[in-house]
C-alpha cells in the first residue's frame, strides 16, 4: 500500500489479507466464520479475489534447465571412469532433480491454494424471529407515536410524531404493558418530534412480544413520581407482526 494512499479500514484490510492468504491460520478461521455470518465482510473478501486474481496467472511454472546438470559435472572434480563416484554422482543428480521439481510443484501448489476461494462451513441458518410493531393511537384514532421492537438485537425504536414544543411543561413517558399481568412498566421518556432506541434488558424482552402493549402517559417534568403513570394516557397500542 501507497504511503500517500488512504488507509483502510479494519474490515477492508482483514478482507484484503484474507483474499492474499497472509492470515495465520487463527485469523484465517476467524474470518471464514465472519463471512459465514456477516454477507458485507464475504462480499468484500469476493471483490478482493477478483482484484488479485490476476496476480496468479503471471508465476510460470519453475523448470531447471538442460543446461544445469552439465555445467554442474564440468566443474566436479569427478571420475567418470570411477564405477563407485559414478554412481554417487548419478545418485545425487537424479535426487536433486527430483527435489527441484519437487519445489517447482509445491510453489504451483501454493499459488493455486492461495488464490483458490477457501472452503466454507456455514453455520447452522436459524429463522431471526420477526419483528414487531405498534401505532399508538388517541382514542380518538390519531397516530402520535410509532414503534419497532427487534427481538433480536433486544432493542425498541420509539418514534414520536408530536411536534417539539407543544407541551413544555410536561414530558412523554413510554410503558409496556405485558398482557400477562397487566402491569405497566417504565421505559423511559420520549422526546416530542424525535426517534429514540431503547434497549431491553432480559426480564424486559420477555414481556416485549405480540399482543404486549406500548402506552405514553403525560407525566410531570422528571417523570412518573409513581410505580405506574400518574398522568393522562396519551397514546396506547399493541405490537405485532405486519
Amino acid at each position: 500500500m501507497s504511503d500517500t494512499g488512504p488507509e483502510m479500514v479494519e474490515p477492508e484490510a482483514l478482507a484484503a489479507e484474507h483474499a492474499l492468504g497472509v492470515l495465520t491460520a487463527p485469523e484465517r478461521a476467524a474470518a471464514e466464520l465472519r463471512m459465514a455470518s456477516d454477507a458485507s465482510f464475504a462480499q468484500a473478501v469476493d471483490a478482493w479475489r477478483v482484484r488479485l486474481g490476476p496476480l496468479a496467472s503471471e508465476v510460470a511454472d519453475v523448470a531447471p534447465s538442460d543446461k544445469v546438470w552439465p555445467r554442474i559435472e564440468r566443474a566436479l572434480p569427478v571420475n567418470d571412469n570411477n564405477p563407485q563416484l559414478a554412481r554417487r554422482l548419478a545418485f545425487w543428480r537424479g535426487a536433486t532433480v527430483g527435489a527441484m521439481g519437487l519445489a517447482a510443484a509445491s510453489l504451483m501448489v501454493a499459488v493455486y491454494l492461495g488464490s483458490r476461494p477457501p472452503v466454507v462451513i456455514p453455520a447452522p441458518a436459524t429463522a431471526a424471529p420477526p419483528m414487531l410493531n405498534a401505532s399508538l393511537n388517541t382514542e380518538g384514532g390519531q397516530a402520535l407515536f410509532v414503534a419497532s421492537y427487534d427481538p433480536q438485537r433486544q432493542a425498541l425504536i420509539i418514534t414520536s410524531l408530536v411536534p417539539p414544543g407543544t407541551d413544555p411543561l410536561h414530558v412523554h413517558q413510554l410503558w409496556l404493558i405485558p398482557p400477562e399481568d397487566g402491569v405497566p412498566r417504565s421505559l423511559g421518556m420520549v422526546e416530542p418530534g424525535t426517534a429514540k432506541t431503547m434497549p431491553l434488558d432480559a426480564s424486559l424482552s420477555q414481556m416485549a412480544h405480540e399482543g404486549s402493549q406500548l402506552a405514553v402517559s403525560v407525566e410531570p417534568m422528571g417523570g412518573s413520581p409513581e410505580p405506574g403513570p400518574s398522568g393522562p394516557v396519551a397514546a396506547i397500542g399493541a405490537l405485532g407482526e405486519i
